[in-house]
């Protein structure tokens, strides 16, 4: 880095012994590195950083240079990306204080898990139901088709009750396979639900409602004397 010249210097200690003196001195370097001393700074320059010196030349305020186009785009992202981990902050309190008042004991999210599952069971069943009646009139069409109708057209309004048994047999045989993809989903919802709430009560000194939701399982089976 050049300095400016000595003349310049010569002129700033003189002005900070003058009973005249301004009060305050910008000390900046340009962009060939040279630094200058002015008691104000040229339009073109205000974006870089100054020292402000006062008359003895004392530095009594620095201002630091703008941001480059890169370093506000950087600073953007930074600021969202806070942003993004209070909201998730924020999101994950809320569900530890959802969890803490809805259970007191593990037990009772292994209730909770049972009746969701028990739902799910109860429409797997009415499908099943649903599904074998569909696939007995099914085969009884068929076999309409293959004896009565081998060797001349099926009424329409029986191809089209066949049509729309295949249709219902399909929908029925997505919605089975929607509720296993969700049986897996709720086991593994409540096994997290457990796991967190586990981590919230001991660490709020709960461990006195651990040890009672384990005294309350049953003890394991002695086996019978011979």
């Amino acid at each position: 880095m050049r300095l400016a010249p000595a003349a310049a210097l010569m002129a700033l200690a003189l002005a900070s012994q003058s009973g005249t003196a301004r009060a305050a001195t910008y000390k900046w370097v340009d962009e060939k590195g040279v630094v200058h001393y002015t008691d104000k700074m040229p339009p073109e320059e205000v974006n870089k950083g100054t020292t402000e010196l006062n008359k003895q030349g004392v530095p009594i305020k620095k201002t630091d240079p703008a941001p480059t186009p890169e370093q506000r785009r950087a600073m953007a992202l930074e600021e969202q990306r806070q942003r993004e981990l209070a909201k998730q902050q924020d999101d994950q309190a809320r569900r530890d204080r959802a969890l803490l008042s809805s259970y007191t004991s593990e037990s009772e999210i292994d209730l909770a898990r049972t009746r969701s599952l028990r739902t799910i069971e109860s429409v797997v069943q009415s499908s099943k139901a649903y599904t074998e009646q569909l696939a007995r009139r099914k085969a009884g069409i068929e076999a309409k088709k293959k004896t009565e109708y081998a060797n001349k057209p099926m009424p329409t309004p029986m191809e089209r009750e066949l049509e729309s048994i295949t249709e219902e047999l399909a929908r029925q045989d997505e919605l089975l396979a929607q509720k296993q993809k969700e049986v897996v989903a709720v086991n593994a919802r409540y096994d997290a639900d457990k796991k967190r709430w586990r981590e919230l009560v001991t660490s709020k000194g709960g461990e006195a409602a651990l040890l009672s939701d384990v005294n309350a399982l049953p003890a394991p089976a002695t086996a019978p004397k011979k």
